[in-house]
């Protein structure tokens, strides 16, 4: 098996990605970029971690009720996946925060 890695060219990748080689979306004056801001997609994703441990939740209580439909390795990995998503959320705080500070120690 023969690998061999070709050169990488930044213009092309870029241009994949739909951003110019400064970084900036490429922009079309036939039409525009229409996506979701950060407050959105933050809002969107805290929402899915939410929605994600109340499932978890519910199905431990319907476990502790005896329901014969929901088993419990399904109720352990409703669990494992609320907590992998909560952790997430929580290190992205954190990045958030610690962006925060060095912005607002930056001298002006």
């Amino acid at each position: 098996m023969d690998v061999t890695l070709k050169p990488f060219n930044f213009a092309q990748a870029a241009a994949r990605a739909g951003l110019g080689t400064n970084g900036l979306p490429l922009v079309n004056n036939s039409s525009s970029v229409n996506g979701a801001g950060f407050q959105q997609q933050l809002t969107q994703a805290l929402r899915a971690v939410s929605d994600t441990q109340n499932q978890a939740t519910e199905m431990q209580k319907q476990v502790q009720m005896g329901n014969p439909t929901v088993s419990l390795e399904e109720t352990m990995v409703a669990m494992q996946k609320a907590q992998i998503g909560f952790q997430a959320t929580l290190q992205v705080r954190n990045k958030l925060v610690q962006a925060y500070s060095e912005i607002m120690n930056m001298q002006v």
